[in-house]
């Protein structure tokens, strides 16, 4: 399941949303020509990227913020900015510009300090938004667990869009991020699945105090899940993928006769 919209849409211009997309990659392009230099992009992540043994050295500390917008790769920046892109904008929606700009690098910055604390002594570098996005996954689930979310379903060679309820694809993603830190070896690379999930409790926890101000299971009661608003519809016309035809089979000749 790949999630590629909600159907939750904002009543005010998402600008800190567009603005962290922006910077993202615009970051990310200006070091894409040194992805295939190994060497250089050690120099490079060693500089900006989060390494646990270097914040308990005592230095470094500035990348608990810097290492948020930098990403391993192509893929791995547009997986990112897709996520931020579907549920960012309701949370800036609710918190408003700058508590929302607040929150994320909060939520990053405590997916940051998770990472160090169940990565220590490791010297591998952290990169990407996944712990602020995770946070923002949180925060949605808490505020607008039945939102409707588009997922393109991937059964081998089928393809289909359906819709599910939010807290459904969110937890689904928060189990396997848990089962994913489970027994993770923080000196080799990879996902860093404590920072996913420190980031999503960290969101969640975050987002209490906005959800008790909205009245808390009042406020649950009143949009049952849903958001506060109509939601958004959309067309769903036939395939655009073309039905061939099967072909019946000639009749088999018996070459004898």
């Amino acid at each position: 399941m790949f999630p590629i919209r909600d159907h939750n849409p904002s009543g005010r211009t998402p600008y800190v949303v567009y603005a962290l997309i922006a910077i993202n990659v615009l970051v990310f392009l200006s070091y894409a020509g040194i992805l295939g230099d190994q060497r250089a992009l050690t120099y490079f992540f060693y500089d900006w990227a989060l390494i646990p043994a270097r914040v308990e050295a005592g230095s470094g500390y500035y990348t608990y913020i810097t290492s948020m917008f930098l990403h391993g790769g192509f893929m791995h920046i547009a997986g990112n900015m897709l996520f931020l892109w579907i549920f960012g904008d309701n949370l800036e929606d609710e918190m408003g510009h700058l508590g929302f700009l607040a929150f994320y690098l909060a939520a990053g910055i405590g997916a940051g300090l998770i990472h160090v604390y169940t990565a220590q002594g490791s010297v591998v570098p952290t990169v990407g938004a996944s712990g602020a996005i995770a946070g923002v996954m949180g925060g949605y689930l808490l505020l607008f667990p039945k939102a409707r979310v588009d997922v393109l379903l991937i059964l081998i060679i089928i393809f289909r869009i359906i819709p599910i309820p939010a807290f459904v694809v969110l937890a689904v993603w928060f189990v396997l991020q848990f089962a994913g830190s489970v027994g993770a070896d923080p000196n080799v690379g990879g996902v860093a699945y404590w920072a996913h999930t420190g980031g999503f409790i960290a969101g969640f926890l975050l987002t209490i105090p906005l959800w008790l101000r909205r009245g808390g299971p009042a406020f649950w009661n009143r949009t049952h899940g849903h958001p506060d608003h109509p939601e958004a519809r959309y067309a769903r016309g036939p395939s655009r993928i073309p039905k061939v035809p099967r072909q019946k089979r000639p009749p088999r000749r018996n070459p004898w006769g």
